[in-house]
């Protein structure tokens, strides 16, 4: 299977959520609910493989895939 771009996913990612922006975000994929956190920076590419974003409260940055934006309105 093809790995999705790491670039890609930013640029798409960086589009949806601006710089203190809310998303979700799951600590392991598919297990537990959810926790809310405010975006620190925009994505980028670590070490040209990995689509991460740092988020306040989250020591280190997160993979975009663990990450979901919160839609406007959604309390």
């Amino acid at each position: 299977m093809k790995r999705p771009n790491p670039q890609k996913l930013v640029n798409e990612f960086n589009t949806a959520v601006k710089v203190g922006d809310t998303v979700e975000y799951w600590e392991v994929l598919g297990m537990g609910e959810p926790e809310r956190f405010v975006t620190e920076s925009e994505a980028e590419v670590l070490g040209g493989h990995t689509a991460v974003v740092w988020l306040k409260g989250k020591r280190g940055c997160v993979a975009l895939k663990h990450c979901k934006p919160v839609t406007a309105g959604v309390a």
